[in-house]
């Protein structure tokens, strides 16, 4: 986890949405799960920060889509990147790690949802893995 007095920016591929980070960022944790597939191609490396420490700064682009009961999903709708992962009943959102600006300080800390990855890849690291959420056991982690 990072603790960050200094603001962490970043931004979609077109630069339609643009964001801002002061406080905590959580280390990488990659999730292998069905919806991270379709919206990544493969797994989806998160982030994540409390929704407080997050200022959008650029919006034109910015959509959400309600991808389950208990979250949404935040995108560029001119350029289609995936920007944020967005549980309404924690006080954290999800960061899709490549979109902050370099650097970012970051390591990739656990894997999530491995019962669901895909067959084209291995995970060939010893950080740890878990079937399906991590509920808190990784470092820096919060709801």
């Amino acid at each position: 986890m990072r603790d960050r007095k200094d603001e962490m920016t970043g931004g979609c591929l077109c630069g339609a949405v643009r964001y801002a980070v002061r406080g905590p960022l959580r280390d990488v944790v990659n999730c292998h799960c069905s919806m991270c597939q379709r919206l990544h191609g493969s797994f989806g490396p998160h982030s994540k920060a409390r929704k407080a420490d997050i200022t959008v700064t650029e919006s034109r682009g910015l959509a959400w889509y309600r991808s389950s009961d208990v979250a949404r999903r935040g995108f560029c709708r001119e350029c289609g990147s995936g920007l944020f992962w967005e549980p309404a009943e924690f006080e954290g959102t999800g960061i899709i790690a490549g979109t902050l600006d370099k650097p970012t300080g970051l390591k990739t800390i656990g894997h999530i949802f491995v019962d669901e990855k895909s067959d084209f890849y291995d995970i060939g690291d010893a950080l740890p893995k878990f079937p399906t959420s991590s509920e808190g056991k990784l470092p820096g982690d919060f709801k």
